[in-house]
């Protein structure tokens, strides 16, 4: 596992080369499989906390043609709406399309950026509610980055429950970091209010790799771990709102227990009790 290294430097604009093209300005290697990186923002570019965009780079010329194609991926933007550069955080997959080469981006390097959001996982598509739960495994933190500096969340909600399950412990990093910054974030608090943040109760857990608190959070849930060392009752229709942002399995098997607990699936057209991201897989 490496050290993180962040990389601070922007470079000066340049004509871009690419369509749609916006400019890196930070990247950061959290460990040999995960990293985040800041690009600008297209002036009008406008998305609610929680949604996400196109982002890619060109592929490899065809052998035949020499043509390139835009080569894209659904991400989740990190940073909240507020913010004047958008943010991602990322899996790096050796042989991954995408990533492979993704992962080598340099501040000052260009990215392409549809800048079409869109997205299941904001506050439209849920009911009111006292208590809203983020449940992320691996990279699906990358939404609730965004959510939790969004004021409108601790505007709603009494309490803001994040869970974070990882394989091992360096892989809650980027989670755990952001949950500190926001804690003692001075802009935020003017932004959102004085002790906003004591509304925020962070679980993360890992699967492979010791850690205070072991175990896949659909195990913790069904034993009952996890309310009770949070000090909270089960989920409820009438009080508990939630979002999912996870790999495929995680996704289905959090649904089939939100069923049983009796939430309702919503969507932005139809307000329910809890949102799944389809377009993400960790």
């Amino acid at each position: 596992m490496n050290e993180i290294s962040p990389v601070t430097q922007s470079a000066a604009k340049a004509t871009p080369t690419l369509p749609d093209a916006q400019r890196v300005t930070e990247v950061t290697h959290w460990t040999d499989r995960l990293f985040s990186f800041r690009v600008t923002r297209p002036a009008s570019l406008r998305f609610r906390s929680g949604e996400f965009v196109m982002i890619g780079l060109m592929g490899d010329p065809n052998p035949e043609t020499g043509k390139q194609k835009p080569l894209l991926r659904a991400y989740s933007i990190a940073s909240p709406s507020w913010d004047d550069e958008l943010e991602f955080y990322s899996i790096k997959v050796q042989d991954g399309p995408l990533t492979s080469k993704l992962q080598h981006i340099q501040p000052g390097d260009e990215i392409i950026l549809r800048p079409k959001p869109v997205g299941t996982l904001v506050h439209d598509a849920l009911l009111p509610g006292k208590r809203i739960w983020f449940f992320a495994t691996g990279t699906g933190f990358a939404p609730f980055a965004s959510l939790l500096r969004d004021p409108q969340t601790y505007e709603d909600y009494d309490e803001v429950i994040i869970t974070h399950t990882c394989r091992e412990v360096g892989e809650l990093t980027y989670g755990a970091k952001l949950i500190d910054e926001i804690r003692n974030d001075e802009m935020l608090a003017e932004l959102i209010g004085e002790g906003f943040a004591d509304k925020i109760r962070y679980y993360p857990t890992t699967t492979r790799e010791e850690s205070p608190k072991m175990g896949r959070i659909t195990d913790l849930m069904r034993s009952g771990d996890l309310f009770t060392d949070l000090g909270v009752p089960a989920l409820s229709p009438e009080t508990d709102r939630a979002m999912i942002c996870g790999n495929m399995a995680f996704n289905l098997e959090l649904k089939a227990l939100f069923e049983d607990y009796g939430l309702v699936e919503g969507a932005n057209s139809k307000p329910q009790h809890y949102v799944v991201e389809k377009a993400f897989l960790d």
